[in-house]
């Protein structure tokens, strides 16, 4: 008689057990999304792009197990405005953001990735170089949509890796270690630990990293680690910052090698973390950086290391040495391993994308210029493709300004110069301009540049100049 009630007590127990298995499943059928972007990393900086003395292992593992594009670009040519078109789906001729300017931030009403995910049920977490507003603006992370931040929200504060205070969400965390010339605190790694905090913190729910490291960004320094498996394998090449206040190096190109390869071991980690925690096979991981390799005084070093080979240009220049970036997309199960794209994607394609990974939308009434590039990633449907791509600097006024349309690209480098015209499918190293052969393509790109631009919002003069003083000696 007791046999019935037996059985259903034990039926009831099983429920009760399997219940909270069940919910813990359906919370997790939106997949993490881990967005990790270097600063300054060259295209060819890294081993499954070409790279010879530089190892990058555990990048290059994403790539062969993953997808690699070919023709990737970043949002600008130079960090503040790369980072707004990120965030906003919106290329230079409109994001708000569009010169290396501390005046120039988001407002309130700006669309970005991180408000989108947060709608959409997502943890939502920056952490290191931000450049789009700080204390007192509504430019701030904490008001664009990030539940957690910790880095540099001015980005003149994120070129030093031994600072006295970094933010922490709405507060400055002092670093007394790093007071009277005391190297104690390494602040990429102090960055790293709390994304990795904040990806345990939030194993158990969709979650959104935006990684945005400083490293490989000048200064030169790195901890002695990082450094020692190069020591003697390139010429001992002093490299002096030529900026008050900055860390030079007396073995720059053996420094520069060690920032990419701890770079590299931080990007192993956070895999190894997802793993340990079991969620890995739910988790987009994007790895590309914000620009190209740098030039300037450290244009020698970059080409020593054929940084961005075969590119023409450095940071900061409209040619593709400056826009085009390595750019790796891996997602266990859903990107195929091994893969290589060559379409024409760049970050104002990272909403659109991102958004529908999340299997939600951007909101109406929202105007963004990309394209979700979510149909290649998986191998299904089919891919809408750009007419164009745009890129400008304005500050003030236009200062210079690109334009590719297939295979052709015209740029204009300062807006008194005249526009060249190169045939990227036949010259990748933007060698031959074109532009006296074909005056009619000319005329169809400038009307695209004109097209594409809207005037820049007006931004209150908030901060007139920012030193170090305070942050670093």
């Amino acid at each position: 008689m007791f046999r019935p009630l037996l059985i259903l007590l034990a039926l009831i127990c099983s429920l009760g057990h399997s219940t909270p298995v069940r919910l813990k499943a359906a919370e997790q059928q939106k997949p993490n999304i881990i967005f990790i972007m270097a600063d300054d990393l060259g295209y060819a900086e890294l081993g499954c792009y070409g790279q010879k003395k530089i190892k990058t292992p555990h990048i290059d593992k994403l790539a062969a197990e993953g997808m690699k594009f070919t023709q990737a670009y970043a949002g600008s040519m130079v960090c503040q405005p790369s980072r707004s078109v990120l965030m906003t789906g919106q290329h230079t001729g409109h994001t708000a953001v569009r010169a290396n300017d501390l005046n120039q931030l988001l407002y309130a009403e700006d669309p970005t990735v991180a408000k989108v995910l947060k709608d959409a049920g997502y943890a939502t977490g920056a952490f290191g170089k931000w450049g789009l507003g700080y204390e007192g603006t509504p430019g701030r992370p904490g008001n664009q949509g990030f539940d957690e931040f910790t880095g540099q929200l001015l980005q003149v504060h994120a070129h030093f890796y031994y600072p006295f205070w970094i933010w922490q969400n709405e507060k400055k965390l002092m670093l007394p270690e790093n007071e009277n010339n005391q190297r104690g605190r390494y602040i990429h790694d102090l960055i790293h630990e709390n994304a990795k905090a904040f990806i345990q913190k939030n194993k158990a729910q969709p979650f959104f990293a935006y990684l945005p490291y400083i490293i490989p960004h000048v200064e030169l320094v790195v901890p002695e680690e990082s450094e020692k498996p190069y020591r003697g394998q390139f010429p001992k090449t002093p490299i002096p910052d030529p900026r008050p206040g900055y860390i030079g190096s007396e073995d720059g190109l053996t420094t520069f090698a060690g920032m990419i390869s701890r770079l590299d071991d931080h990007v192993g980690e956070i895999v190894t973390l997802l793993e340990d925690l079991g969620i890995r096979d739910n988790t987009l991981i994007i790895f590309t950086s914000d620009n190209g390799g740098q030039g300037g005084a450290w244009k020698e070093m970059t080409d020593f290391f054929n940084g961005n080979a075969p590119l023409r240009g450095h940071k900061g220049s409209m040619y593709e040495g400056g826009l085009r970036v390595p750019f790796i997309a891996n997602w266990p199960g859903k990107i195929a391993a091994g893969k290589t794209s060559d379409l024409q994607i760049a970050f104002w394609d990272v909403l659109p994308t991102l958004a529908q990974v999340a299997g939600t939308e951007v909101p109406s009434g929202v105007d963004i210029d990309g394209i979700s590039f979510l149909p290649t990633l998986l191998g299904k449907g089919d891919q809408p493709e750009h007419e164009y791509l745009y890129w400008e600097y304005t500050k003030g006024k236009i200062r210079s300004r690109a334009v590719r349309q297939g295979n052709w690209k015209a740029v204009q480098n300062r807006m008194n110069q005249p526009i060249e015209l190169y045939d990227l499918g036949k010259d990748i190293g933007e060698t031959k301009n074109l532009a006296k052969q074909y005056p009619e393509k000319i005329k169809d790109l400038q009307q695209i540049m004109q097209q594409a631009h809207s005037e820049p919002r007006d931004f209150p003069q908030l901060l007139e100049s920012v030193g170090i003083k305070g942050y670093v000696k």
